[in-house]
């Protein structure tokens, strides 16, 4: 069973090839233009997506035996997303489609993060309790099986992957901010600055971010310039820290209310370093078994849309001709 994915949500471009659950080919372009103005400027994302997506559709047949002929059918992100970049891939992976006579598979981009732990852990078992946390998203969701889902917390403001690039935007280390600060935090200390732990008062199990951004730039408008470069790496450990901290503390809280011991872990942020460790760890310490994508399907790739679209393939969900992208779909 061959299934082609098309992912073009955001600044990358991905095309994967998936042979049942192994990975032939997942090849992704990321946008590096938009790095020069501190966030994806969406006009410019569409235009190099519809640069990029015919070339590395045929680069996806060049190193193996297939064949697009051999395609048996073909998933797409459809939302959520930027409106004009979902519009190319969706567009481009209709025509493949109905050119080839192939089922076409709409995929939500959601759940797309969460099934990505299936591509390196083909053994894990529903349910599961799964934390979402990217640049867009951040969510503990109770995967109770493959389109059945509860979610039991969301951030009500900024995503954790939000907050992570808003805080690299203030200390002018550039996007995305998430990778940058990671990697500087590595040589700080942790403890050096303790940043607010937001609680949602109406809301107790939800999420907030917005004050953790707001306490750095009024730290680092009272501190000067020549102190935060003299301690740029205690800050960004801090800050870190104090995300990882309160993203741990809720998901371990709430896995004790629900019948599962596994933990998934899925989106862009999941590749940091400091929120892999934590993790790890008070897995351990509460004999909880604990999952996290490879680094290459934390990030936006196609081959995690393929994986769903395989899941939805199976199930016999497929989707119509005149199907439109959804900037902001949800996951239910």
């Amino acid at each position: 069973m061959l299934i082609l994915g098309i992912e073009s949500s955001c600044d990358e471009t991905s095309i994967a090839l998936l042979n049942n659950n192994e990975v032939v080919e997942n090849i992704i372009a990321s946008q590096v233009l938009h790095k020069e103005y501190g966030g994806v400027v969406p006009e410019f994302a569409s235009r190099e997506h519809m640069k990029n997506i015919q070339k590395l559709t045929l680069d996806a047949f060049k190193n193996n035996s297939y064949e697009l002929q051999d395609v048996d059918a073909v998933a797409v992100t459809r939302g959520p997303g930027l409106m004009g970049a979902l519009l190319v891939g969706l567009s481009f992976a209709k025509g493949l489609a109905y050119s080839l006579k192939k089922p076409l598979i709409g995929v939500n981009h959601i759940e797309g993060h969460i099934m990505a732990n299936f591509l390196d852990h083909s053994a894990l078992e529903f349910p599961f309790l799964c934390l979402l946390v990217s640049g867009g998203h951040t969510m503990i969701v109770y995967v109770k099986k493959f389109g059945e889902y509860e979610i039991l917390s969301r951030s009500i403001d900024d995503a954790a992957g939000e907050a992570f690039d808003k805080a690299a935007r203030i200390l002018n280390l550039g996007y995305p901010g998430g990778p940058i600060i990671d990697k500087i935090a590595k040589s700080g200390d942790p403890k050096f600055h303790h940043f607010p732990r937001a609680k949602v008062k109406k809301e107790p199990q939800n999420f907030s971010f917005s004050g953790l951004k707001t306490a750095i730039l009024y730290l680092v408008k009272a501190k000067g310039e020549s102190w935060v470069k003299e301690n740029l790496a205690d800050i960004c450990a801090s800050y870190q820290d104090a995300i990882v901290d309160v993203l741990q503390k809720k998901v371990f809280e709430i896995i004790g209310d629900i019948d599962t011991s596994r933990i998934v872990l899925a989106g862009g942020v999941a590749a940091n370093s400091r929120l892999r460790e934590v993790f790890s760890h008070k897995a351990k310490e509460k004999n909880i078994d604990i999952y996290f994508p490879s680094i290459e399907y934390c990030t936006d790739n196609a081959a995690m849309i393929a994986r769903t679209g395989l899941e939805m393939y199976k199930n016999n969900i497929s989707s119509e001709m005149n199907i439109s992208a959804i900037p902001n779909l949800q996951l239910i």
